[in-house]
């Protein structure tokens, strides 16, 4: 993977390989994921990865087109409108059905055309899918539990795409390992604590109410970006509510290899659960006329208003008949 800053040069970072050229894997765990350093990881900052799960069989496009019929019967698939760009508001580019109203099955046998884009929602559904995810989690296990214990609702989103196609700037409420699969593709994150990139009551009114309106990207603040250019074993990990988005250009592209995989592992921790309830109390307190704290830059601020957030919370939830996030027993994930 090329890491490319603002005002920096790319900076090669090479897979440990064996002497006949393969990424190294472990004998005991086949698939995993990896750090370079995993003293220095942190689950609190944009982090580039390794891993080799691109050679999973259920990476594999025949699989995935399989995936993507039983998840259309059940609506969990999302296509890209022609024309979309990084600065699109995001909510209006997705859509239930394909553009030109294929079914599933013609969009793949298609999927090399270029602009081809459509994402497989919450593959955890099935279970080899959920079976998958496990292994990708377990695999980090030990990665996240120096900073982040206990793991929620662990979900998967898989991209596929024929280059030009982009993913427009946005942000996500859980943590995220995004992965690289196949084809070659960039993505670029900002820092999900930087106020200048997406406003603190912009971040609430998603937390909180799922709204993307006021999350766009300002030209003002591009280059204040992290930029991968990831390849099949590249991925990056970054924190709930980091902005990102990403592109898929065609210099890559050859007859027969032209298309484009990623895959999202999403989750939620104890600290992203505390986050989302100090926005709740942050919320309460905007509507009164008070600039509070965003999550995380007071340890005390944050203790104090979590337990009200956490009340807030249950009521809400009361309201529209959901159940509180629970964290996953220990191994489950």
């Amino acid at each position: 993977m090329q890491l490319m800053r603002a005002g920096q040069d790319r900076v090669s970072l090479l897979h440990p390989r064996s002497g006949d050229g393969k990424t190294v894997a472990s004998s005991a765990t086949p698939y995993r994921v990896w750090v370079d350093d995993p003293a220095q990881f942190t689950t609190d900052r944009i982090a580039t990865l390794h891993h080799n799960f691109h050679d999973h069989p259920l990476m594999q496009l025949p699989q995935l087109a399989q995936l993507a019929k039983e998840l259309m019967a059940s609506g969990q698939c999302r296509f890209m409108i022609r024309g979309a760009s990084e600065t699109s508001a995001f909510e209006s580019v997705l859509k239930a059905r394909s553009p030109d109203r294929r079914e599933v099955d013609e969009v793949f046998r298609h999927i090399e055309e270029p602009g081809s884009w459509v994402a497989l929602y919450n593959v955890e559904t099935n279970p080899s899918y959920r079976a998958f995810l496990a292994d990708v989690m377990s695999s980090a296990q030990s990665l996240l539990e120096r900073k982040q214990p206990g793991i929620f609702k662990v979900s998967g989103y898989t991209f596929i795409s024929a280059p030009p196609s982009v993913t427009p700037f946005h942000i996500d409420r859980e943590n995220n390992f995004w992965l690289q699969i196949r084809g070659q593709k960039a993505i670029s994150v900002w820092d999900h604590t930087d106020r200048d990139v997406v406003a603190a009551k912009d971040v609430e009114e998603f937390v909180l109410f799922g709204s993307l309106e006021h999350v766009r990207l300002e030209e003002a603040v591009r280059n204040r970006r992290h930029e991968f250019h990831a390849e099949p074993g590249d991925g990056v990990y970054f924190p709930s509510t980091s902005p990102h988005m990403t592109r898929c250009d065609t210099d890559w592209v050859k007859p027969g290899d032209g298309v484009c995989i990623s895959m999202a592992i999403v989750f939620y921790t104890e600290v992203t659960l505390r986050h989302a309830r100090v926005h709740q109390v942050n919320h309460l307190l905007r509507r009164l006329g008070i600039t509070p704290r965003s999550p995380g830059q007071s340890a005390l601020s944050d203790a104090v208003k979590a337990p009200f957030g956490h009340l807030a919370g249950k009521v809400r939830e009361l309201r529209r008949g959901t159940d509180t996030l629970r964290p996953l027993p220990p191994g489950s994930y």
